[in-house]
């Protein structure tokens, strides 16, 4: 470490604390509110296990249809130049800016069944409104740019000559982005849709505008809470985190970087 055992080390050090009690405070009471017999109780509620499953089932397809549109689109982006490209990186961005719950209502604009491309959807026997696939697209709406900008930033990062290089030696353009772009930069992708994910299976103000039901864990939780209070909401709240916690730290063990450590 860089300067060891210095007063400005201390200070930091002590500012990490606080930072870290403020993360792990409201966290560590919810866990200790929630007894193990409630978390049993409540995981052995048939509604709660089919928003948990709903949740993840959901987040998953958003991120998995999203990742075949926005990964080759961020590696294309990573190689142009052109005059609007800062504007359409803002755009791509905007969904993490704007209030959740004026995203839904964005979304609803266009998805409800009064709307040309709802009409056009139901004709295929698509229905957003309530179900399923309206949380889909809810969920990836405001978690998509996650993965776009962990995308660029990766593909950024893999060197233009060894792309040129397998060019120059007779591959193909679709050759050299699977081959060489898309293995180079796997772990920033990969780094991009668990965020996506994560971010996603979380989503509460898109996806109540879009689906109240069938629930989702989330609008699970603010359901109990307006109809039974605190103590009810606690024990799925606390089940929720648990479970996203192992989903969380068993993708992120796959994308663990080399530490590189120099003295």
């Amino acid at each position: 470490m860089l300067f060891k055992n210095n007063s400005l080390n201390l200070f930091f050090a002590f500012l990490g604390g606080l930072f870290l009690l403020f993360l792990v405070a409201p966290l560590l009471n919810l866990m200790l509110a929630a007894s193990p017999a409630k978390l049993f109780e409540t995981a052995s509620d048939p509604v709660v296990s089919k928003s948990i499953g709903l949740s993840l089932t959901m987040a998953a397809v958003a991120t998995f249809f999203s990742a075949l549109l926005a990964v080759p689109f961020a590696w294309l982006m990573a190689r142009s130049k052109f005059r609007l490209k800062h504007l359409v990186s803002g755009l791509i961005d905007l969904p993490m800016m704007i209030p959740h719950s004026a995203a839904g209502i964005a979304l609803l604009g266009v998805i409800n069944r009064e709307s040309a491309f709802g009409q056009f959807a139901s004709n295929l026997g698509i229905d957003f409104i309530d179900r399923p696939a309206g949380i889909a697209v809810a969920m990836a709406f405001v978690s998509v740019p996650y993965l776009f900008n962990a995308s660029y930033n990766a593909f950024s990062g893999v060197p233009l000559r060894t792309e040129h290089a397998a060019l120059n030696l007779g591959a193909s353009p679709i050759k050299v982005f699977f081959r060489i772009s898309l293995p180079l930069a796997w772990k920033g992708v990969l780094n991009g849709l668990i965020m996506m994910f994560a971010r996603g299976m979380s989503e509460f103000g898109a996806v109540i505008i879009i689906a109240y039901n069938p629930f989702t864990t989330p609008v699970l939780i603010f359901d109990r809470f307006n109809a039974f209070g605190l103590k009810n909401a606690q024990g799925i709240s606390a089940l929720f985190i648990l479970i996203s916690l192992v989903v969380f730290i068993g993708l992120r063990l796959i994308t663990k970087p080399s530490e590189d450590v120099r003295n």
